[in-house]
């Protein structure tokens, strides 16, 4: 399904623009945690490739891509790399990264959820591993630099909902079989913009209804 979408070139062009981004976001929460060259590069790698790993995993599609293309494994570290010697610079354009990142999302719950249901993975779960992809690496990354994962704070803009949102519109999709580059590159780009949105005006998701916690807010 995915040869029929995009060439082959034209696929692996736009994963590993998408592993660069999300390299750098692992890698400038390295350098603000203080982690030496070995940690940067660590949860370059982890932000990176561990959600698509998990995917291959679950999916049985071993070894995974990233351990069997150099490309997608090289591509990270050059990415902590880049950081390591211009993170003050990459600091400065981190709402270009944000966007690029943002990018990112689109693009692998997309092509997460497509590669799923290729292995013959049912509606909901293919979509359920698109969101994998799409967030998973920066799970793992928060994870390592023990901070509680982005993807479950209600003080962080909505970041799992348009992979959710995305992911919905390719099984839709592949339910009715209109599947087609343009039905996809849509769903890639509304991810796209939700995410954008949520970060322009800070959306987030709501928490439990009618709180009486006492408990002290962290």
């Amino acid at each position: 399904m995915l040869q029929q979408l995009f060439s082959p070139s034209v696929q692996h062009t736009l994963d590993l623009i998408g592993i660069f981004v999300f390299a750098i976001s692992g890698a400038l929460l390295a350098v603000r945690k203080n982690f030496d060259v070995f940690g940067i590069a660590v949860l370059a790698e982890v932000t990176a490739l561990g959600g698509g790993i998990f995917r291959d995993v679950i999916i049985g599609a071993v070894p995974p891509a990233a351990f069997t293309d150099l490309g997608y494994f090289v591509t990270p570290l050059l990415a902590a790399l880049l950081v390591v010697f211009l993170h003050p610079h990459v600091e400065r354009i981190q709402s270009g990264v944000n966007v690029f990142d943002a990018a990112g999302l689109g693009l692998f719950c997309v092509s997460g959820t497509v590669k799923a249901y290729d292995h013959g993975l049912g509606l909901t779960a293919s979509a359920a591993l698109g969101l994998a992809t799409a967030v998973g690496g920066g799970v793992l990354r928060d994870v390592l630099a023990n901070e509680v994962p982005s993807l479950l704070r209600w003080d962080r803009d909505l970041y799992a909902v348009p992979a959710i949102v995305g992911a919905t519109m390719v099984a839709i999709c592949l339910r009715y079989d209109v599947l087609t580059p343009l039905a996809s590159g849509m769903a890639a780009l509304t991810a796209f913009v939700l995410r954008l949105l949520a970060m322009r005006f800070h959306w987030r998701a709501p928490r439990a209804w009618n709180r009486r916690s006492t408990v002290r807010e962290e």
